[in-house]
């Protein structure tokens, strides 16, 4: 229901409250029982069954386990068991992994007011903030946590803080008198208050309109668990590679049966090579090297200052498309900061940033003592007088903090910069009486004593446009001038151009008293004052941002802000990082509503700067960038943020200033809040995914290898050159470590250079696949050419020498190939033959486990291979350099055609 559209008096009568004596213990009891708790009500959660079935859908993992099982019929326990390990190795990491949305709803509720102030039965009572019913009458005071949606009925100077739930950098005013015909967004509805936000300033009354799951914070929750968890394109491209081959396999396992059988071979020998076929043809480690490599992946991330919690949004991360981010906290500091000055009818500049007090004065570019001024020193003053906000420093972390109104800490810290400190002027001048901000007035006026001549003085804050039309005279280097039209046309201009900038403008203004007034009133004492001068104020950006988003735009990736703050401001902002050059970039969300889905995918398209929008726009503006095929990052910190983060690609939280909802539903928290940090994760995204891709090519180029030599000893009827023992042995020494070691290979040095790879885009792309069969057919010609002279050597009666050397040339040949498999496109010379210590370590521990097989007189007959003599060795090591020297041949080659 729409409260903010309705009356104080019809929205009381709806809900059969009193405004004074609020509702009876008798009738909330009634109302808890008819509503519920004022909770928000959590999904139910998979069982640990559930999730260790979701574990084993993957195509590649039944394959596997297929094989196991069929390995166990024929006796071959040792491949089972070796098999089933990496299975459930797998499929625990995935299940540690999980459930990360279950705790977005633990946060939700976490944010909730523990207690709140109600008033039932006429009296004010402190009650548990769960037992509030609508119809309830709570009372505001600065500080206070909102704990339901509330219909205000009473405000008074009420500002409250909703940063967390609309994107809104600066407090809000809030009116209870204020009736709304229209539909307006969240951050329009000047006469309500949400669960969670908080009160800044002032006090207030207000009827709860909404508990639970019905306030705007339990409408985010539904719609959080509404969401299911999208496959990544890893996930994905990895699963469509596993029903290749599991296809492929099942195929050409079938046709070797099937050839042996027409040669008359007996049927329990054929099958047993069947199944050593589909030991060759299945990459066993696959599955589990590539979560190995995402978790070191995520390792290597936290140095880089992002915590991954999902292993594959690691490599989601580097294929990321579109960034979409919050502007407050996030592109910029979160602290409002004064960066321009009017006084003496010249505009001053104020460097620095945030709220600590340094920087510097300048008019017209030259650089100013602001206190030998003395227009500006009047208006510093009366910035720091007219003040209830105070500037604290906290020495342990070395940064400043604002207790209070971040505009007014702003004005604080805008003094103090100039060394005029509200504590010394407070005890200065004291403050004696006060006109406090009102919200339809939208000024503020403190009286202090011995200001100017000893004589009691008023100043006056507020918006320029109402500040000015109280004004007569103007103050000019140490005189009072009546304020002419041309100086009242320039102030106005003056302030138009500082609204253009998107900067928010305050006036200032003073007025003097021989002894305190009688009467007290804004009629009274804010009118016939003296026009001081104009301050203009902006949350400034990060300046790591702006760098970050320049890399962005090398690396291809957009950029886009989606901001509930005003579209001036917003665009302004994005100017400013290079997001964006022309207004027309730029949306509000009652634009948003006035177009459908289709026109917004058309939309999104070009715009690059999203204003005033709820947490249904961001999803809607996700959804449309993911329809377009973007693969789109969302960064946030807030509650607003949520949704966004959970229906896009890759969720982005904020460490330090993101709630514990944006944690939690994120895939990724920044520990720093550095946007620049983004680009980080997304350069060893893409690192990652790049040496995904080269495993799988060393892997893939080594089974198929495997299955042609199979293949080709049964199609020429020759005696099977593997066994399923040593293939599974083989797969174990070549498919881990080297593989391993691959995973964990330094980034090419251009890897940022180049545009988002296509999201459609295979692992087994043209150039892999150009690669696999130029490796594939090396490994098989060097193997068969030494199992070959085996035959010929030691004769067909003894096939455990010539298998032997099969074997130890095809493991040579993996191991040493494994070098050339460290770049798809840049050759060992280029990138050095020993740069990656990793890979040697792992090259000799096979080579380790390779002679332990070997001459181990124990572990011989299990894996039927005897000592290989140094003639052996002659003819291992030179077939075994064939499948090196032909992949850096098709490198080269590969290269010289594309120049």
């Amino acid at each position: 229901m729409e409260w903010y559209r309705k009356d104080i008096e019809s929205t009381l009568d709806e809900l059969f409250s009193d405004k004074n004596a609020g509702l009876s213990n008798e009738e909330a009891k009634k109302r808890i029982e008819k509503y519920g708790l004022n909770e928000l009500e959590e999904k139910e959660k998979a069982g640990l069954f559930s999730k260790i079935i979701a574990q084993f859908k993957d195509f590649l993992v039944l394959i596997l386990i297929g094989a196991s099982i069929v390995s166990i019929l024929v006796g071959e326990i040792t491949d089972s068991i070796v098999i089933i390990a990496i299975v459930i190795i797998n499929a625990t990491l995935g299940i540690i992994q999980e459930g990360k949305a279950e705790k977005a709803l633990e946060a939700l509720k976490k944010m909730a007011s523990p207690n709140a102030k109600v008033i039932r039965d006429g009296h004010l009572n402190i009650v548990s903030a769960n037992m509030l019913v609508p119809g309830d009458i709570v009372v505001l005071e600065a500080g206070d946590i909102i704990p339901s949606d509330l219909r205000l009925i009473e405000s008074s100077n009420l500002k409250i803080e909703e940063a967390s739930l609309t994107g809104e950098s600066v407090p809000v005013e809030k009116s209870a008198n204020i009736t709304l015909d229209e539909e307006v967004s969240l951050g329009d509805r000047k006469n309500m208050a949400y669960m969670s936000t908080v009160v800044t300033y002032g006090r207030g009354k207000g009827i709860v309109v909404g508990t639970g799951n019905h306030t705007e914070i339990g409408k985010i929750a539904e719609m959080i668990q509404t969401f299911e968890d999208d496959t990544t394109p890893l996930q994905k491209k990895l699963d469509q590679l596993g029903k290749y081959l599991g296809v492929g396999c099942l195929v050409i396992c079938g046709l070797v049966f099937l050839i042996g059988i027409l040669q008359g071979r007996e049927i329990l020998d054929m099958f047993m090579i069947a199944i050593s076929l589909a030991v060759a043809a299945i990459p066993e480690g696959l599955p589990a090297i590539v979560t190995i490599v995402l978790a070191l992946g995520m390792s290597k991330m936290v140095k880089r200052n992002a915590i991954v919690k999902k292993l594959l949004a690691v490599e989601t991360l580097g294929c990321t498309t579109t960034i979409c981010s919050d502007k407050t906290g996030t592109l910029t500091q979160n602290e409002m900061t004064v960066i321009r000055t009017y006084t003496g009818n010249n505009v001053g500049e104020v460097t620095g940033k945030g709220y600590a007090p340094n920087g510097d004065f300048y008019i017209t570019n030259e650089k100013i003592n602001p206190t030998e001024n003395i227009n500006l020193n009047l208006l510093l003053s009366i910035a720091a007088l007219c003040n209830d906000a105070t500037l604290e420093y906290e020495k342990e972390d070395d940064i400043y903090k604002i207790v209070g109104d971040p505009t007014e800490g702003a004005l604080i810290t805008l003094a103090e910069k100039a060394n005029l400190l509200k504590s010394e002027l407070n005890e200065k001048y004291p403050r004696i009486e006060e006109i406090p901000f009102d919200a339809d007035r939208k000024m503020m006026t403190t009286f202090h004593k011995n200001f100017i001549d000893g004589k009691i003085v008023s100043f006056t804050k507020g918006a320029p446009d109402i500040v000015l039309k109280r004004c007569n005279s103007i103050y000019l280097n140490g005189n009072v001038q009546p304020l002419t039209d041309n100086i009242r046309k320039d102030i106005l201009n003056t302030n138009s151009n500082f609204s253009k900038d998107a900067l928010r403008v305050l006036a200032f203004s003073y007025k003097t008293y021989d002894k305190i007034p009688n009467d007290i009133s804004s009629d009274n004492i804010e009118n016939d004052v003296i026009f001081v001068g104009l301050v203009g104020m902006i949350d400034p950006p990060r300046n790591e941002a702006m760098d970050a988003i320049d890399k962005c735009k090398t690396a291809g990736i957009n950029t886009i802000m989606i901001t509930g703050d005003y579209k001036e401001t917003a665009f302004a902002i994005a100017k400013e990082l290079g997001m964006a050059e022309s207004i027309d970039e730029a949306m509000t969300g009652e634009e948003l509503n006035r177009i459908s889905d289709e026109e917004l995918k058309e939309k999104v398209k070009t715009t690059k700067v999203y204003a005033r929008v709820s947490p249904e726009h961001k999803v809607r503006i996700v959804e449309a960038l993911r329809a377009n095929g973007e693969i789109t990052a969302m960064t946030g910190d807030g509650v607003n943020d949520a949704l966004a983060l959970k229906r896009a690609d890759i969720g982005v939280s904020m460490g330090i200033t993101g709630t514990d909802v944006a944690k939690n539903t994120a895939e990724v928290i920044l520990t720093d809040d550095n946007f620049a940090s983004i680009v980080s994760a997304v350069e060893e995204g893409r690192i990652i995914y790049s040496n995904i891709r080269k495993f799988v090519f060393f892997l893939l180029s080594c089974n198929i290898g495997e299955i042609l030599i199979v293949f080709l000893s049964i199609l020429f009827n020759l005696p099977v050159p593997l066994l399923p023992i040593q293939l599974l042995w083989l797969n174990l020494i070549t498919d881990s470590f080297p593989a391993l070691a691959l995973g964990v290979e330094k980034g090419e040095p251009d890897i940022m250079n180049n545009h988002p790879r296509d999201p459609e885009e295979p692992i087994l792309d043209k150039a892999m696949i150009t690669g696999i069969s130029v490796q594939s057919l090396a490994i098989t010609l060097a193997t068969m050419l030494a199992y070959i002279w085996g035959l010929k050597t030691y004769g067909m009666d003894n096939l455990l020498m010539p298998r032997t050397i099969a074997f130890t040339t095809l493991i040579m040949a993996e191991l040493v190939r494994a070098f050339s498999s460290r770049s798809e496109k840049h050759t060992l010379f280029k990138i050095g033959f020993f740069t990656n210590k990793n890979l040697v370590y792992a090259t000799l521990i096979s080579f380790g486990l390779l002679m332990a097989v070997l001459y181990i007189p124990v572990l011989q007959p299990i894996f039927k291979t005897y000592a290989l003599s140094l003639k052996d060795w002659g003819i291992v090591l030179r077939f075994c350099i064939i499948p090196i020297v032909a992949g850096e041949l098709n490198k080269w080659i590969v290269n010289k055609t594309s120049i």
